[in-house]
């Protein structure tokens, strides 16, 4: 193991010998968590073999509308972030280490992103629409294919049950920041629905603060953001065992951003996902999921160099069938899935690819033993085929601590600019690959879970540009890291903390990879008071640099937040937030500004 820990860093390990890997802002919760994207198939969140996370609704509302998802997620373990000046601009995910690229979005079972860009729109994706958010850390293209190398999010927009109900919110805070939420919701025995509309908007501030650092697109004006989404959810049960569904989410933003002075640079974006599906129980042991649906991202840029506009548009229709078949022991995953990518840059290519794969998956319990299995086959029309597998083994020692460990391979497929940009493509490119091993302990008793996970993630064939700024498969890269953190209670006080330190190293050149922080922290408490509610929340990291070689240091920073929540009634609730209370300045783009200390204020009507 290479990583070199700080005395500090010692210390600490040893006060937290394990870390449970939960939400930020992690709550009780009365009936067990359960999650499905870390195998495809519905189980408990504590017999998980993967290194995960569950985000419930109670959390996300807590974040409020002056938390971005990227923001949100960077509170979780093994999670950072880089964002290009405020609210909508581009943000990068890092998923232990992995770049935006190595990392997959799924919304609602559909992968969301561009296929140019190789990147999601993490930032347009509107927390008043999501119901829950899963987290997978670690290699997962046996379970979804390209892009799974650092780890899987996937959000699931809100479902509805009960009586019919409506819920509200209304908020207004700094920068101009205004929101209103809304949706109409409920269900019987055989149908439920749910039915959102989101708002959000910010005058925001000057994407760019430093003409010094970024002279070629310095542009001293504000440069808002607006956001406006729908969500829908409807289900029918026509007989027990029997389900057709669909969803939806739409989100269409305008974002302004720096490029140069003389021009107002800004575009207009859309993020969509829409899937229609049949479940059905074929025999008692033997349930079929039919799913189809599709996902577009279309960014149209205003620009000098485009003053009209010019679109990039992605487009991705995917077909799916999923059969679960119990088994005497555990149960066994067998999938087949059509996606079809097309993407236009306009003036530039209009290209398209097709992908046919087959998965299969084993998961079982038997004593103290727990195994998942994976292995699929993608066969991609521009590249050829790519195999990747997973090994995943628990062992409960005692009732309350397991140890567990895997082996698995993943692989990023080149992106359309990468094949085909003219004068800088490369059409004979091929996937990155990476093959990451990794061991954990986890503990939990009496309200309380403790986790420490190691991993140790080599990523070979990167793609990188040449001395001719041509793309090329001749770079390397290995991800080691720990993770640490802490979830429970202490002296009514609701704790949560994670700890996570991380060697992100450039094997060509023995330097860190750019905009990653050797060492993260996040602590969040929560304190209840009957019908009062308050929380602080700290976030720590250390130093980055804005480019590779180690070139344009950023410095660490720690950042303070504030909230509370009063319950008026059972319906009605005031809420407020303060971020970034000490005003601390920090950037993790070079040049480019966040956040100074913020406010924001909301009503919030929620029927029980």
């Amino acid at each position: 193991m290479t990583i070199r820990l700080s005395a500090t860093a010692f210390a600490v390990a040893a006060a937290f010998p394990f870390g449970f890997a939960l939400p930020a802002f992690a709550a009780p919760a009365e009936q067990p968590t359960v999650v499905v994207t870390a195998t495809r198939q519905t189980q408990r969140a504590d017999e998980a073999l993967a290194d995960i996370t569950v985000i419930e609704r109670e959390q996300i509302e807590r974040a409020g509308p002056s938390f971005s998802l990227p923001d949100l997620l960077s509170r979780q373990p093994g999670i950072q972030m880089s964002n290009s000046g405020g609210p909508g601009k581009a943000t990068d995910v890092f998923i232990r280490g992995t770049s935006s690229k190595q990392s997959l979005l799924l919304v609602d079972g559909m992968r969301v992103g561009s296929a140019t860009l190789g990147t999601a729109a993490w930032q347009d994706i509107p927390l008043s629409q999501i119901e829950r958010i899963e987290i997978v850390r670690g290699p997962a293209s046996a379970l979804y294919g390209s892009d799974a190398i650092g780890g899987v999010i996937q959000v699931f927009t809100k479902k509805g049950s009960g009586a019919p109900k409506v819920d509200a919110y209304l908020g207004a805070g700094s920068y101009g920041t205004q929101d209103v939420a809304a949706g109409v919701y409920g269900g019987t025995e055989k149908l439920s629905y749910s039915l959102r509309g989101a708002y959000t908007e910010s005058k925001s501030y000057s994407a760019i603060y430093s003409k010094a650092k970024q002279p070629f697109y310095y542009n001293g004006d504000k440069d808002p953001y607006r956001n406006s989404s729908f969500s829908g959810n409807l289900s029918y049960r026509p007989a027990a065992g029997h389900e057709l569904g669909a969803t939806v989410l739409y989100a269409e933003s305008r974002n302004h951003y720096d490029s140069g002075a003389g021009f107002d640079n800004y575009a207009n974006n859309v993020t969509s996902a829409w899937n229609v599906f049949s479940r059905n129980r074929l025999l008692d042991n033997w349930t079929s999921t039919l799913r189809f649906g599709q996902s577009i991202d279309d960014a149209r840029n205003f620009a000098s160099y485009a003053p009209n506009g010019a679109t990039i548009k992605t487009t991705q229709d995917q077909l799916m069938w999923q059969n679960d078949i119990g088994l005497p022991v555990g149960t066994l995953l067998a999938a087949f899935e059509n996606l079809h990518q097309k993407a236009v840059n306009e003036g530039t290519f209009d290209v398209g690819r097709t992908v046919n794969s087959a998965l299969l998956g084993w998961t079982a319990s038997f004593g103290a033993h727990k195994v998942q299995l994976n292995a699929r086959h993608d066969d991609n029309s521009q590249y050829g085929g790519k195999t990747t597998g997973y090994a995943g083994y628990g062992y409960q020692i005692l009732p309350s601590l397991r140890v567990q460990g895997s082996v698995g391979s993943a692989f990023r497929a080149p992106t359309f600019n990468e094949l085909y940009y003219p004068g800088f493509g490369n059409p004979n490119l091929k996937p990155e690959s990476a093959y990451n091993k990794e061991i954990g302990l986890l503990w939990e008793k009496a309200g309380h879970s403790l986790s420490a996970t190691y991993y140790r993630n080599r990523i070979s064939n990167l793609i990188a540009n040449d001395q001719n700024f041509i793309p090329q498969n001749i770079a390397n890269a290995r991800l080691e890291g720990i993770s640490l953190g802490y979830g429970g209670q202490l002296a009514g006080f609701d704790l949560n903390g994670s700890i996570d330190f991380l060697d992100p190293k450039d094997l060509d050149t023995d330097k860190r990879l750019q905009r990653r922080a050797n060492k993260t922290a996040n602590l969040a408490v929560t304190r209840r008071f009957q019908a009062l509610t308050v929380g602080a929340e700290w976030q720590g990291a250390g130093g980055r640099y804005d480019r590779a070689a180690e070139i344009n240091p950023m410095g660490g920073y720690g950042i303070l937040n504030a909230f509370a929540k009063y319950a008026v009634t059972h319906e009605w609730a005031l809420e407020a937030r303060a971020n970034n209370l000490l005003d601390k300045q920090y950037e993790t783009v070079r040049g480019f500004q966040t956040a100074g200390a913020n406010v924001f204020f909301g009503v919030r009507y929620a029927p029980k």
